[in-house]
């Protein structure tokens, strides 16, 4: 073989990313980034409003403002990444989240919401690429892939709402030197990230010379898509904001109602994890999808009932497992339905900016509905309605078609 032959072969059976483990250890480290710095503020609401003397409708803004900028910024992520690449997006998308929380925890009511406007942001392009991300990497693994940073983002949810109080706690920090902590961990993803920096643009280029793509917004299964993500976190966002108000109805105690909810997300770990994986393997996934939104259906009709202890955690396990699934099938929905790593960055934004929409004015829809009715029986009954188009809509996005 000559030398011009052998040089050329070398060069072909190099890999044309950065080595695989890199690649996962940053994709985990971005989702640890994407998920903590949102579940940490509301065990710390109390001493914010205490110290800031904000106002309830002040203090409910600092859940909400994230979810209004992933409505707003999503479907602006993708053209973003196909001009700068997704590995450099990805990059400044963790540098507005490090400037956010650097700036969120300053100690002055303005910095806090503009901290916890610029984290939004950047977690939103996260959110959107990421999936178009492991479907140009991974396009074999992808169902594996996914089930792994979806399982670490509930992981990661959990966590930092579980130490918020206790790093608070912990000398002198309280909840600024709480809320801060969690730059360190976005350091870290940055610092890991930037091996990928010398492959970004390559998708770009890639798909410089195809011709126009067809709008995603006049696509049927789009659509589909779109709903099953979009409704799935209305349910899991009121669940959040409201199932231990619901608990207490029953007869449970306020501590045990927290400790419940809690439950709720450790049930849906494992339900999370797996999801995907099944779902690779199917040729379809209807019935997968309807055994989800059956889960959530039966779960929410039980608490509408709720006239046993036994009844109310069998509804707990439904909820677990319904909403743990859920977010997993809809990101590979997002992954296995696109044509190409352009059109899922696309599809994702799409389908993110309604279902954080949703997701923002699902809590205060059941809510107003609670407060015109005081009984849960009218939003109950909502969530359950909700869980009917879940199951329909997933039907329709798990047709074996691409977009």
């Amino acid at each position: 073989m000559s030398p011009t032959a052998l040089a050329t072969a070398k060069s072909n059976a190099q890999p044309a990313t950065p080595k695989p483990f890199l690649i996962i250890a940053g994709i985990i480290l971005i989702t640890f980034a994407m998920r903590s710095p949102l579940t940490a503020v509301g065990p710390l609401v109390g001493s914010i409003q205490g110290d800031l003397g904000l106002s309830n409708s002040m203090s409910g803004l600092l859940t909400t403002v994230p979810l209004l900028a992933f409505a707003l910024l999503s479907p602006l992520a993708p053209g973003i990444g196909h001009r700068l690449g997704a590995e450099r997006t990805l990059f400044a998308g963790l540098l507005v989240v490090l400037i956010g929380l650097i700036l969120r925890s300053s100690g002055f009511v303005f910095t806090l919401f503009a901290g916890t406007a610029l984290v939004g942001a950047g977690i939103a392009i996260c959110n959107v690429l990421l999936p178009g991300l492991v479907k140009q990497r991974f396009p074999q693994k992808a169902g594996l892939m996914t089930s792994v940073y979806t399982t670490t983002m509930s992981m990661c949810a959990a966590l930092a709402s579980g130490i918020s109080i206790p790093l608070a706690s912990t000398g002198n920090w309280g909840w600024q030197g709480s809320l801060f902590s969690w730059a360190l961990p976005v350091l870290f993803a940055i610092a890991v990230w930037l091996p990928q920096l010398r492959s970004a643009g390559s998708a770009s280029v890639k798909h410089a010379g195809q011709k126009k793509q067809p709008g995603l917004w006049r696509s049927l299964l789009a659509w589909q898509i779109t709903l099953f993500m979009g409704l799935q976190s209305f349910l899991f966002y009121c669940t959040i904001a409201w199932l231990p108000a619901i608990l207490q109805q029953h007869g449970i105690s306020q501590a045990s109602s927290g400790w419940m909810l809690s439950l709720v997300q450790a049930i849906s770990l494992p339900a999370s994890f797996f999801t995907p994986v099944i779902a690779s393997r199917l040729s379809n996934q209807r019935l997968l999808a309807a055994v989800i939104g059956l889960c959530s259906l039966f779960g929410f009709a039980g608490l509408l009932i709720g006239n046993s202890t036994v009844l109310l955690y069998a509804c707990l396990l439904l909820l677990g497992v319904s909403q743990g699934a859920a977010i997993s099938l809809a990101l590979t929905f997002i992954v296995i339905r696109a044509q190409d790593v352009r059109q899922a960055a696309r599809l994702s934004g799409m389908a993110q900016s309604i279902g954080y929409l949703l997701a923002a004015v699902g809590p205060i829809v059941v809510g107003l509905v609670y407060d015109w009715q005081q009984s849960w029986t009218l939003p109950l009954s909502i969530l359950c309605f909700v869980s009917l188009f879940v199951i329909l809509s997933g039907i329709g996005a798990g047709r074996n078609q691409t977009v």
